[in-house]
């Protein structure tokens, strides 16, 4: 109901976003392929010629660019919107709208960088012919729940980030740490088998896996690990909109 109430809102706080980020860019809207295709190219080097990673089915290119996407996505969210109401402060000082409006703005402007680098994934696949499998829709309701694990995880951090600002410092520490947790470079097998149930609780290595059954696999998706994924996404999110929700009456002081 707030989202409709709002929905112009929301509209033109996200438009904002994608607009400004490239204002002052020669290349504008093409730094959104062009820097995931070239950290693509970079790891794909580094890791199939260097450390010789292979038997993994699949063009190695292919592979990471499957893992890294969603991987940026959720990157690039939860820095935006750790800052967001910060960088707001005048706005939140002067007009009344729920609070959440700008996060879910921010997570919408990633999510368009992240279908639009899509369009070079496929052409990729396209380039080295590998098919789409038929259950590429489950791709859709995988990024749901990686959305609304990426929301929810975005209030925390705003808010935690508004009457705290180690927190960015933290954040950054621990996301280096969570991303070589994360099968964005390598694929699960390659770790010893007393190992794996690491990946089971990590909710971005649940969405990654995922996306990579339902495009480049049989479809065979761990329902189990997916079923753990939405119950973390879900439940990260109520604690977090409650909390969100619970000290909103105060940002105006903090800010």
């Amino acid at each position: 109901m707030t989202i409709i109430k709002y929905w112009s809102l929301l509209k033109h706080l996200t438009s904002r976003e994608i607009k400004a980020r490239y204002k002052q860019s020669f290349l504008g809207f093409f730094w959104i392929v062009l820097n995931p295709f070239c950290q693509m190219l970079i790891m794909s080097f580094v890791f199939s010629h260097l450390l010789r990673i292979s038997e993994i089915g699949v063009p190695y290119p292919i592979f990471i660019y499957a893992g890294l996407l969603p991987w940026i996505f959720f990157q690039n969210s939860l820095s935006s919107a750790m800052s967001n109401l910060v960088e707001n402060a005048s706005l939140i000082k002067k007009v009344y709208f729920p609070r959440e409006i700008l996060i879910l703005s921010t997570l919408l402007a990633k999510m368009f960088d992240f279908f639009l680098s899509s369009t070079v994934f496929i052409l990729l696949m396209i380039f080295f012919q590998v098919k789409i499998t038929q259950y590429w829709p489950l791709f859709i309701i995988i990024f749901a729940i990686q959305f609304l694990f990426t929301y929810g995880l975005g209030l925390l951090l705003a808010l935690g980030n508004l009457f705290y600002r180690d927190v960015q410092y933290l954040f950054n520490l621990v996301l280096t740490v969570w991303f070589y947790l994360t099968p964005v470079l390598y694929a699960t097998e390659f770790f010893p088998e007393r190992y794996r149930w690491i990946f089971k609780f990590n909710p971005m290595s649940v969405f990654i896996n995922a996306y990579r059954e339902v495009i480049l696999s049989q479809g065979q998706i761990n329902w189990g690990s997916l079923g753990i994924g939405l119950l973390l996404a879900v439940v990260v999110y109520l604690i977090s909109y409650t909390i969100f929700k619970k000290m909103e009456g105060t940002f105006a002081d903090v800010v």
